[in-house]
């Protein structure tokens, strides 16, 4: 119920701030290019706050906190006294309509900067890239456990955040990406990795498990953190605490190996299973296991307290939320948060500069996977509605306020380029119409422009549609 609460209050603030920023810049604009602003509105609906200034533009608060809207003096509207046809919208130059539009989008930009440089001067913690875990094509390239990823595809990489935005690019294009990593030698190798290699079914959020590149911060060590009660590994003695030094036979160097041991062991014939047993000099030495009922018996190798002890485990079948039937142990990993081992931190001047950079890096990654979403080689599982951004809000607000700037930044950014799109009743669909007139030299007809307000609501609704049912699909998930 906390979560749940949380979420709510950041996502008002998130969409409150953002929205504001954005009708602002609207706002300010028209007053600028000298246009009577009739409505501020914060939020959709019938407004539940309002006051009057003394220009008589009424700003308001509505309760549905998934929009807002700037109200201009419009002959196209209402008929305009001739005293102030002067001040209205429809009557200002292509240039002046053109700027007042676009100062929305703009303000979004504008706060996305600010976002970022307040970010760095606070100091945003992260993940150093370094690799945890290599198997199948990472391995294949060259890549080692410990290897520190030094650029990808020619860009150089400081944070996990970032290499993971280049490595996913590069996978959704299915094409091989060169990297550079320095070893504990520190000598720098320069390798390439096959992405186009990747399965046809597999989407962005595995793209680096199945590359076979695991980052060090996910590679935990194999200690057993959890045990739940009346479970196989309770009812056999494992407890909290236990490192497993082999599963069946199968020496373990990370959890990450755990799992998918347990599931290959259970369903193996009986005389194929191993375990590990401790001799008297302490050496491991191969013991075989038994199957019984439906999965095969594994024998845990573990030390407690010093001392190396064998403990065979019986996975019990289940089946899974899709339907596929699974063997269950009953052990967990540490369940605590991973710790930083990165900081970017910069000086009022550098952060300027590390902004201006990251704002590029989030708009290039951000306009790319909308465009290979609209070509069809990136899942439109992308998209995010109101459910998930407020859950990604708490969350990032949860972890600190230099994640939080991060995260305003980004959707700042989004909502930037979401009203760039040359949809109607969207600012770049009025862009659009703009650029129309300034072609043929006359405005576009009302006809068109009502017709196009009806495509634009299909289109907007399509998406929104998506996007909560990506949202729903998300908590089932």
């Amino acid at each position: 119920m906390t979560e749940f609460f949380g979420s709510v209050w950041w996502l008002l603030v998130t969409l409150g701030l953002l929205i504001t920023f954005h009708e602002y810049g609207h706002y300010l604009a028209g007053r600028l290019c000298g246009v009577k602003v009739l409505r501020f509105s914060i939020g959709l609906g019938k407004p539940f706050w309002r006051r009057t200034d003394r220009h008589g533009t009424e700003f308001a608060v509505a309760p549905i906190p998934l929009g807002g809207y700037v109200k201009f003096l419009d002959e196209r509207e209402e008929e305009v006294p001739a005293q102030l046809r002067a001040q209205a919208f429809n009557n200002k130059s292509l240039g002046q309509r053109t700027v007042i539009v676009a100062a929305g989008p703009a303000a979004n930009l504008l706060f996305a900067l600010v976002a970022f440089w307040a970010m760095y001067l606070v100091g945003k913690q992260d993940f150093m890239p370094v690799v945890g875990q290599v198997d199948g094509i990472a391995a294949e390239a060259g890549v080692q456990t410990g290897d520190r990823l030094l650029s990808i595809d020619g860009v150089a990489v400081d944070t996990w955040t970032h290499a993971a935005l280049q490595l996913i690019t590069a996978g959704v294009d299915r094409r091989a990406v060169p990297i550079q990593v320095t070893g504990g030698d520190g000598d720098t190798r320069s390798l390439q990795l096959d992405l186009d290699r990747l399965p046809a079914d597999v989407r962005e959020p595995q793209m680096l498990f199945a590359a076979g590149l695991i980052p060090r911060h996910l590679t935990r060590a194999p200690v057993i953190g959890q045990v739940p009660a009346d479970l196989p590994a309770a009812n056999a003695g494992l407890l909290p605490g236990d490192v497993i030094l082999a599963v069946g036979g199968q020496p373990v160097q990370t959890w990450n190996q755990v799992p998918g041991l347990i599931q290959q062991l259970a369903s193996a014939p009986a005389d194929n299973v191993a375990g590990i047993d401790a001799s008297d000099d302490g050496a491991l030495a191969p013991v075989t296991t038994l199957a019984t009922g439906d999965a095969a018996s594994i024998v845990f190798s573990i030390q407690r307290d010093g001392r190396q002890l064998q403990v065979p485990v019986q996975p019990a079948a289940v089946t899974d939320a899709d339907g596929e039937r699974r063997f269950q142990v009953g052990i967990g990993v540490d369940p605590s948060p991973y710790d930083y081992d990165a900081l970017l931190r910069f000086g009022p001047v550098k952060a300027m500069a590390a902004a201006g950079r990251e704002t590029w890096t989030m708009t290039s990654a951000t306009v790319g996977m909308l465009w290979r979403m609209v070509a069809g080689r990136a899942s439109v599982e992308n998209l995010s509605g109101p459910i998930s951004i407020s859950r990604y809000a708490n969350a990032s607000a949860r972890s600190g306020l230099a994640h939080f700037l991060w995260f305003l930044g980004v959707i700042s950014l989004s909502l930037c380029i979401i009203n760039l799109l040359p949809i109607p009743i969207l600012d770049g669909g009025h862009l659009l119409y703009y650029l129309i007139e300034l072609i043929k030299g006359s405005p576009v007809s009302e006809g068109v422009m009502v017709v196009g307000q009806y495509i634009g609501l299909v289109l907007l609704a399509g998406l929104m549609g998506l996007a909560f049912y990506n949202d729903i699909a998300r908590l089932f998930s």
